[in-house]
C-alpha cells in the first residue's frame, strides 16, 4: 500500500490508502504526479504536483499566458497565490458553473473532464486499480510506467 505515504482513507473505514494528483496537459497527456496519504487534502498536494513536472516548460507571457484548470475543492487564496507563484492563472469552476456554462454558452467545452479521463485511462491498468505495493517507490513506479504508456499511446499516429 506505497509505505510510508499512505494514510487512514476517510471513505473506506480508515483503511489504509493512497491519494493521487495528477497534472495533464490540454489533450490528457499526463505531466506530473504526486502521491500522498488518502486523508490529505487536494489542496495540499498541488505544489508537490506542480513541482513533479519533468520538463521545463515555457515562460508564461501575457500573450501566451499559461491556464491550470481547478475544481472547487481547491478554490482557496492559498491555492490561487501558489498557482500564481508558478507562473500560471488559476481557473477554478465547481461542476454546476460548467454544466450552466455548457447550456448557456454555444461552444462551451468543459475542461476539468481532462484529468477525470486520464484518471479512468490509468484505471485501466489492472496493477493500479487497487496498490498493491508495499512501498512508495514501487507504487509510484508503476503509475509512472503507466503513464509512459499513456504517452506513447497518445502519440501514435491515426
Amino acid at each position: 500500500m506505497a509505505g510510508e505515504k499512505t494514510g487512514p482513507n476517510p471513505t473506506d473505514r480508515a483503511k489504509k490508502g493512497v491519494k493521487r494528483s495528477l497534472l495533464t496537459e490540454a489533450c490528457g497527456v499526463p505531466i506530473g504526479l504526486a502521491i500522498d496519504g488518502a486523508n490529505r487534502h487536494d489542496c495540499r498536494m498541488v505544489e508537490a504536483t506542480i513541482e513533479s513536472i519533468p520538463v521545463e516548460r515555457p515562460k508564461a507571457t501575457k500573450q501566451k499566458a499559461q491556464g491550470m484548470c481547478l475544481d472547487k475543492g481547491y478554490d482557496s487564496g492559498e491555492v490561487r497565490d501558489l498557482v500564481n507563484a508558478f507562473g500560471y492563472t488559476a481557473h477554478i469552476r465547481s461542476r454546476g458553473e460548467e454544466a450552466q456554462a455548457i447550456k448557456r454558452e454555444a461552444g462551451f467545452k468543459a475542461r476539468r473532464w481532462v484529468v477525470e479521463r486520464t484518471f479512468a485511462w490509468l484505471g485501466k491498468y489492472r496493477r493500479l486499480s487497487k496498490d498493491y505495493e508495499t512501498l512508495t517507490e514501487s507504487s509510484e513506479t508503476m503509475i509512472y510506467i503507466a503513464m509512459t504508456n499513456l504517452m506513447l499511446h497518445r502519440l501514435k499516429p491515426g
